[in-house]
């Protein structure tokens, strides 16, 4: 979920033709994407698509036909997996199954009164990414010769780091932590849908993809990176709690201008004191790592692609080789361009 910048980031956010992308790599925050493929496609009862020995199969759904779509347009997808969480993250991560066990019990509630369309939305609330999931990802990932990258803790901060080393143009997530660990750009609405159903509506509106760069962002706020660290820590992040209830955006500002961090804020407790300088370093020094590809000269196993999605797993044979012909004939754009580059370099 990460830390709530919604509002902070509105005003430099940019709606981008995804089209603006051909050619450039995106680290796409892996584990987010899932999440949101697991939360959003879904049967109308709420209940996600299973393969006929009970498996889920909503964020393979999500995550083959969306990349398909991605590398139809000419862009370069790479997703970077989480590894091991912080220890501050654990409590927050102990929070969420929590809440997610919760939204489990209400939709069963929910069910048995009638009422469908409260069971829907605490379905979407308790998708839970398993190890098994995860697993079911990254074979048809490997399947379909994409690159990935399996970070060595947060894949939000691995995205970012790729993007600013220069081997992604940027990060690809709905959160806004990757702002944080300094990606230089940060897209979201690119590898979920790009339609969202209205709250309590049944009706559902365009959502397409913005661009957010951090540069712009901390000029348009007359704040630097590690300020807005710092801000962030004062509405709560994934490793620390909100440590002054009250606090928004734009009180936030003022508090680290008067103060100059965090931790220096009156009415901040004796606690939030003690772990502010390991947050704040897990900003500035994440666990990264140079150890990866970005292989892109692989070829596709189509029939096992088709034995994994169809024979195993029950998707439509038609509907899976007819969006494999469209994802063989994005490849072959790419790699023409690639020529046609190399040869006008030459000429």
């Amino acid at each position: 979920m990460g830390v709530d910048l919604r509002e902070f980031v509105k005003p430099v956010a940019v709606e981008i033709d995804p089209r603006t992308l051909i050619k450039k790599v995106v680290a796409i925050d892996a584990y987010n994407a899932l999440y949101q493929f697991l939360a959003t496609i879904r049967q109308p009862n709420g209940e996600p698509f299973t393969a006929p020995d009970g498996r889920i199969t909503s964020h393979l759904i999500g995550l083959f036909y969306r990349t398909i779509n991605l590398v139809e347009m000419g862009i370069k997808p790479v997703y970077v997996f989480d590894g091991k969480p912080p220890e501050l993250k654990v409590k927050t991560l102990e929070k969420r199954r929590m809440i997610r066990e919760e939204a489990k019990r209400k939709r069963l509630s929910a069910m048995k009164r009638g009422n469908v369309e409260e069971a829907v939305k605490y379905a979407k609330q308790g998708a839970i990414l398993t190890r098994e999931l995860k697993e079911m990802a990254i074979k048809l990932l490997d399947l379909m010769a994409l690159p990935r990258v399996q970070a060595p803790s947060e894949g939000e901060a691995q995205a970012a780091y790729m993007a600013k080393k220069g081997d992604a143009y940027a990060s690809v997530s709905q959160d806004y932590d990757s702002l944080l660990f300094g990606t230089p750009r940060l897209i979201r609405n690119l590898s979920v849908t790009h339609k969202r159903k209205l709250p309590g509506k049944n009706e559902r509106v365009e959502v397409p993809p913005e661009l957010i760069e951090l540069q712009k962002l901390l000029k348009y706020r007359r704040i630097t990176h590690e300020q807005l660290i710092d801000i962030a820590i004062l509405l709560g992040t994934d490793y620390n709690e909100k440590p002054i209830k009250g606090i928004g955006p734009k009180r936030a500002i003022e508090l680290i201008r008067m103060y100059g961090s965090a931790d220096r804020v009156p009415g901040v407790p004796e606690r939030f004191k003690e772990i502010y300088p390991e947050v704040k370093r897990l900003f500035l020094e994440p666990e990264v790592t140079d150890d990866y590809k970005l292989d892109r000269d692989r070829q596709p196993d189509i029939e096992g692609i088709v034995k994994y999605l169809v024979d195993e797993l029950g998707f439509n044979e038609k509907r899976v080789r007819k969006a494999l012909e469209r994802y063989m004939k994005g490849r072959e754009k790419r790699k023409q361009q690639t020529i046609d580059d190399f040869l006008g370099g030459l000429i």
